[in-house]
């Protein structure tokens, strides 16, 4: 395979001597994106069973909450994988441009490339959902179809100018706010074991305005109920377990222009790291978000991606890339960003593996270590032992791609 970046890189050259040669990357951006990758490859460690074994112990409640995504409302540094991922796919964007534009292409070019990265995104997305499934599970609420879905809007919005980028932004929060809160909220007498809310669910339903946003009585729940059951499937859609939804691509596709902004403050000041936007954007965007949570008009909730968790999220995707940058770029700690960079310049591969290898390497090492090494440190915590050879099998797996200078790109 030919050395390429992924499609969600961005261009710059790591200052590593196995691709010095490589066109310039940015090497905060790459270093932010394996941190993401790497929690969600990590949860083959599975910190929350693991955690069910030591009740009273307070570190193993946080690594096990913040391994998990919350309920509902609020948010653990698990919530924070998909926002990321997404954000990075938006930061990428402008290099992308700008790259195709140095080519030559054409708007048609362009175009016709993005629509094929979009389909291919989404057919991806089935792919790795159908697995364990008798037949192809057509399902739209996973990461890699959300970004399909709201990829080639956010490439057209790339041409525009700055304002008009951020009057879209405002455009679309607004617009699925008001299209949610004038769709009936569910009636004293509604019948939530009917759309797969339990019974002890109680604690997390959401009262008074905010009721517009509880699980599976919302407007994404009745589109998916038709949308979703105009595909081929085993038996008719009902609603989806964890109140997941196809319409969340829309605010989505906000949060990628969120990335598209930081991407933009990046080419538009190559000199002197823009940290300080990143610090202002994060703060107006945490405050806004909780703002509007607190005052009961649109509840951070991430599982249906409300316009307060578009807000929310995006100002600590902000954060994150200001922390990166600056430990990157400012103190130049590039051995440190390093192993993280290994994976980031290869997502697509990581999220590959991930869901493709987990289970093959597991059961090798299960049948070829056994259970006495599995458990040399209890059977409580074999699967954090486990987990973490796997772990490295797939970091090991992506540093030899990196030193051949092979990158999944589509």
């Amino acid at each position: 395979m030919a050395a390429s970046v992924s499609v969600l890189s961005s261009e710059a050259a790591p200052p590593f001597p196995s691709v010095a040669n490589a066109p310039q990357r940015n090497v905060a951006v790459d270093a932010y994106r394996g941190l993401v990758m790497l929690l969600m490859m990590a949860e083959v460690m599975q910190f929350g069973e693991v955690a069910k074994s030591f009740p009273n112990s307070t570190l193993w409640h946080i690594l096990g909450y913040n391994q998990t995504h919350v309920e509902w409302t609020g948010m653990g540094l698990h919530d924070m994988i998909q926002p990321s991922f997404t954000f990075l796919v938006g930061v990428a964007l402008p290099y992308s441009l700008r790259s195709r534009q140095k080519k030559g292409q054409t708007f048609p070019q362009i175009l016709g490339h993005t629509i094929w990265r979009s389909v291919l995104l989404m057919c991806l997305g089935f792919f790795l959902r159908s697995i364990h499934s008798p037949m192809t599970n057509f399902t739209f609420e996973d990461t890699l179809t959300q970004i399909g879905m709201g990829y080639t809007f956010a490439v057209l919005l790339t041409f525009l100018k700055p304002r008009w980028q951020w009057t879209a932004f405002g455009v679309i929060l607004f617009g699925y706010w008001l299209a949610w809160a004038l769709y009936p909220a569910p009636g004293p007498n509604f019948d939530w074991n009917a759309v797969g809310v339990p019974d002890d669910w109680h604690s997390h339903l959401l009262h008074g305005f905010a009721a517009h946003w509880n699980k599976n009585s919302n407007l994404g729940q009745a589109f998916d109920v038709w949308f979703l059951n105009l595909f081929p499937r085993p038996s008719r859609f009902l609603f989806n377990d964890g109140g997941y939804l196809t319409l969340s691509f829309i605010p989505t596709l906000g949060t990628m222009l969120l990335g598209l902004a930081a991407g933009r403050w990046f080419i538009e000041s190559p000199l002197v790291i823009p940290i300080r936007k990143f610090l202002i954007a994060a703060g107006i965007l945490m405050a806004s978000g909780l703002l509007l949570h607190f005052t009961g008009i649109n509840p951070i909730v991430k599982r249906i991606w409300t316009p307060a968790w578009t807000l929310w999220s995006g100002g600590c995707c902000f954060l994150f890339l200001a922390a990166f940058s600056w430990i990157v770029d400012v103190k130049k700690n590039t051995k440190l960003a390093f192993p993280l960079v290994v994976v980031g310049m290869n997502s697509i591969a990581a999220y590959l593996m991930a869901h493709l290898f987990e289970d093959f390497i597991l059961s090798s090492f299960r049948i070829h270590l056994g259970m006495r090494v599995l458990n040399v440190f209890g059977t409580a915590l074999e699967p954090v032992f486990i987990g973490a050879l796997t772990l490295a099998v797939y970091w090991l797996i992506l540093h030899w791609m990196f030193r051949n200078k092979i990158f999944l790109r589509i």
